[in-house]
């Protein structure tokens, strides 16, 4: 589905081959993949097949859309593009994002009946923009939690979460971070405004209580920023999506070894608390989910690890198991 309204395309970056996908801080905003700026572009391979391609619209679903919203044909969508495998542009292409949030957005989309006027912003404004009206809907690898759920409806297509990754070869850390301990003493780079920040500063006493020297945090409002430094050494470890995180190590350019799974998130297109839009896309996603093009998507881009059984709106957060 070809996507109208204004766009901004994003330099290329030598580093942005290992560009993250980020999930935002709930009391601050968007959880996204990665914000605009260098880390946007990537040079990552074009999955062969469009698994979008056939999805047609359903009329019972979209009746569910307000009158409004029918008549009118379109909805704005602040869209986050940052980095694969969630939403990327392509180095060398047109001015058309990839990605598996793009692919499943625009799916929605078709059994919706309705276009996707899609405005590329950086992850932290998209959720106040919900609620001034700008948009009527935001992507952007956004995950659900209890302090966003105050001001922020949900529909969930997705189960991504947060990792660790570090420099190629660094042992020091063990195979997996499973406890926020291991990371005392040493110097952890995270996205501005993410849930990564949430939850390492809702932590932070551990290493105290554990009789060991603090974490520091140094935050980078670039993706691509961010890897730079661990490449440099001014940090030791990077937090952020496990899917993104994942695919960052599978890039020899990156340098980067994935420390596995420290907590799993529901993710979910985004609303203004109280839109009338959450029926009519939670109905879409399960639609597609029935009929197996949601799987075709995540095959696409390597993230059925992922897949959800059923969408959702508004569960509830995680627990840290």
């Amino acid at each position: 589905m070809r996507r109208t309204g204004p766009r901004r395309r994003l330099r290329p970056a030598a580093a942005a081959l290992a560009a993250l996908a980020v999930l935002s801080l709930p009391a601050l905003t968007g959880c996204g993949s990665g914000g605009t700026g260098d880390a946007a572009e990537a040079d990552a391979p074009a999955p062969p097949g469009d698994p979008v391609a056939a999805v047609r619209e359903v009329g019972s679903i979209a009746a569910l859309l307000p009158a409004g919203v029918r008549e009118a044909g379109t909805l704005r969508v602040g869209s986050s593009v940052g980095a694969p495998p969630s939403a990327y542009y392509p180095e060398g292409e047109d001015n058309e994002p990839q990605g598996q949030d793009i692919d499943i957005a625009d799916a929605v989309a078709k059994v919706l009946g309705i276009r996707l006027e899609r405005q590329d912003a950086s992850f932290e404004t998209i959720l106040p923009a919900l609620g001034s009206g700008k948009y009527d809907v935001g992507t952007g690898n956004f995950g659900v939690t209890s302090a966003r759920l105050r001001t922020i409806d949900f529909v969930t297509y997705i189960n991504d979460g947060q990792g660790f990754a570090v420099r190629r070869g660094d042992t020091s850390f063990g195979e997996r971070v499973t406890d926020l301990v291991q990371l005392c003493g040493r110097t952890v780079g995270i996205g501005a405004g993410t849930t990564f920040e949430a939850t390492l500063d809702a932590e932070k006493d551990v290493c105290a209580k554990a009789g060991e020297k603090p974490y520091d945090v140094k935050v980078f409002s670039e993706n691509a920023a961010t890897l730079t430094a661990l490449q440099q050494g001014r940090i030791d470890v990077i937090m952020s999506t496990v899917n993104g995180l994942r695919y960052q190590a599978s890039q020899p350019a990156a340098g980067t070894d994935f420390l596995g799974e420290y907590r799993r998130l529901d993710v979910g297109f985004a609303f203004r608390k109280g839109s009338p839009l959450t029926r009519a896309f939670r109905a879409a996603v399960n639609r597609l989910i029935e009929d197996g093009t949601y799987d075709r998507i995540l095959g696409k881009w390597g993230t059925t690890a992922s897949a959800i059984e059923t969408s959702r709106i508004n569960p509830p957060e995680h627990e840290k198991s």
